[in-house]
């Protein structure tokens, strides 16, 4: 059972009623997303099950086992945004004994400043889905966080469902939005040096903020929510120049596993019929391919069309998708959904789906568009 302290703040047009949960209030509970105890486990908590929340399939897992990062893991260099005395370096982010560590120490390699860890899941993105991270920090000095950042790469929006102030004894939760940066803000008292599953839901009309199951606080106004592909990332940052979040002595961000989950596509009945279909050779020269997307962007406007699933296969000799093959797949993604705004109507749920075999032409990767009402 963890013990609830929460503080809410919204600084917004349309402020979202603070959703404020205590131990035995029933507010929400989704205990099969803490995962399975498993005492072989660093944390002694294996990843949760694919069904592990109802209406949602699980889309992606990482145990971080191995010496290295797992395909589609991009590492931060250089200066944080907004933050020009802190650093990021590659050699502060590591996997070993099935736990990817984030690492913040003074760096002779970079004058003995304070260098931090950060990585993105930078090759996968989803709109709307829930994330679950299992982590721990060793103790106080630099924030860590646990963040949706847009594809895109232009802010805001941000979702920030695990943010610690360089403490150990808080988090919080921030959602970033609108142009001049108005947010939204939670904050949760706990102990951020025992192993915890922090989770976010995003839907179109609420974030539902997790922690070992149970829902600690909500956002439930609609235009706060962003509707653009974003992409896991987790990251440690210094302060130091400005005398707030600066260590005393190196502290690590400890990942278990993240595990992440789509919206499942439900047809109005079994009788629905699909508006359309596309083919797309997705291995096409990006100037002729932008032609194709845009057309399929026009099909969607069309049909007033909310989903699209987007079923991709790779020939079967290539065996394995890619992280280059990845970055297609979220490219035309980010093309289909810009496409589709500048037609003038709201970008649809797009809902990707893997799978190798013949891919029925010449080409070694391949996209059928499935639109439905």
């Amino acid at each position: 059972m963890v013990p609830m302290s929460v503080v809410q703040l919204s600084i917004a047009a349309a402020a979202s009623k603070p959703t404020v949960c205590v131990t035995g209030t029933a507010c929400g509970s989704y205990g099969a997303t803490v995962g399975i105890t498993d005492p072989n486990e660093p944390s002694g908590v294996a990843p949760p099950l694919a069904n592990a929340l109802n209406g949602y399939q699980q889309s992606y897992v990482t145990d971080f086992g191995g010496e290295s990062l797992p395909s589609g893991w991009n590492v931060f260099t250089g200066r944080p945004g907004g933050d020009s005395g802190a650093q990021w370096g590659a050699a502060h982010v590591s996997v070993a004994n099935g736990v990817l560590s984030l690492n913040t120490y003074q760096d002779p390699h970079y004058n003995n400043e304070w260098v931090s860890g950060g990585l993105c899941q930078c090759g996968r993105s989803q709109t709307y889905g829930a994330y679950f991270v299992r982590s721990r920090v060793t103790g106080a000095g630099p924030t860590s966080v646990e963040l949706l950042w847009p594809l895109a790469n232009t802010w805001p929006p941000e979702i920030d469902f695990n943010e610690t102030t360089g403490g150990n004894g808080l988090t919080t939760a921030t959602v970033h939005f609108t142009s001049n940066n108005q947010y939204d803000y939670r904050q949760l008292s706990i102990n951020m040096t025992q192993w915890h599953t922090w989770g976010v839901i995003w839907s179109p009309t609420k974030l539902t903020y997790v922690v070992d199951g149970k829902v600690w606080a909500s956002v439930n106004v609609p235009s706060e929510i962003p509707d653009i592909p974003m992409t896991l990332d987790l990251q440690q940052q210094t302060w130091c120049p400005k005398k707030s979040n600066c260590p005393l002595s190196p502290q690590s961000t400890l990942v278990d596993w993240a595990a992440e989950y789509s919206p499942q596509i439900s047809p109005v009945s079994t009788d629905a019929k699909p508006l359309a279909i596309i083919p797309i050779d997705a291995s096409l020269p990006t100037s002729k391919l932008s032609f194709v997307v845009a057309a399929a962007a026009f099909t969607v406007y069309r049909h007033h069309a909310h989903t699209v699933s987007v079923n991709a296969t790779v020939a079967s000799r290539r065996r394995s998708i890619t992280a280059t093959v990845t970055s297609r797949v979220q490219s035309i993604e980010w093309m289909l959904d810009q496409d589709v705004r500048n037609l003038g109507a709201s970008a649809p749920r797009i809902m990707v789906h893997w799978s190798s075999g013949a891919t029925g032409s010449h080409s070694p990767f391949r996209l059928l568009l499935t639109v439905w009402r």
